[in-house]
């Protein structure tokens, strides 16, 4: 029988950094002579990989797509600094899954430097050692890839992997992969999770419904 596994998007999910990314995007943008608004950034933004954006948002600057994402992420890196608090309850989420030995891995659109960075302010560096970047995989979320090599990696059938996602790239993305899906209402409404694809809603990691769901796919163990 395969193990379990807790699969976690990174931004708005393990870390609320929302509010850092449309600041850093806001000053991009502010240079090019356009604002954007926090509910753009929501539906039109988040989750959503760097490719993709630089395309929809600067189709005249192909050259320097690379150039203005790196910017916008040295903004956030700066803005984030080297310290932040988790997601309630992540630590004693992780301290049950080694108990239990369930895989746990990161599956994010975020650059690699941005997650480790964001990984280590939050004190998770050590307990989450297994990224999956967006960028390095053949395709990104939303495609379901990340999430697939991420089961595989950690021998988890997509019956018995959990994700923990805010974006609804990310929602569709492991629910197409299999997962059991937790919206997290970092940013988003329950409704706009639900509609991504979530299967249930929770404001962070100490919801009862989390904790009743683990225990039962636990118990089928036994």
């Amino acid at each position: 029988m395969s193990r379990p596994a807790l699969l976690f998007d990174l931004d708005g999910t393990l870390l609320d950094t929302d509010p850092l990314h449309h600041k850093a995007f806001v000053s991009v943008f502010a240079e090019r002579g356009r604002g954007l608004d926090i509910e753009e950034y929501k539906t039109r933004i988040i989750g959503k990989p760097n490719a993709q954006i630089m395309a929809e948002y600067f189709p005249g600057e192909e050259t320097r797509h690379a150039e203005i994402a790196e910017i916008k992420e040295s903004r956030f890196r700066d803005l984030l600094g080297g310290r932040a608090d988790p997601t309630a309850g992540i630590h004693a989420l992780l301290d049950w899954a080694e108990r239990e030995r369930i895989g746990t891995a990161v599956v994010t659109n975020a650059p690699r430097v941005n997650a480790e960075a964001m990984l280590a302010a939050a004190g998770l560096a050590e307990r989450l050692t297994l990224l999956l970047i967006g960028e390095e995989c053949p395709r990104p979320k939303p495609d379901p890839l990340p999430y697939r090599m991420a089961m595989e990696a950690l021998g988890a059938t997509p019956a018995r992997s959990v994700a923990f996602e805010d974006s609804p790239s990310g929602l569709r993305a492991a629910r197409a992969a299999g997962a059991h899906v937790f919206g997290l209402t970092s940013s988003l409404s329950p409704e706009t999770l639900r509609g991504a694809g979530a299967h249930e809603i929770i404001d962070d990691f100490t919801a009862p419904a989390l904790w009743s769901y683990l225990d039962a796919l636990v118990a089928r163990d036994a």
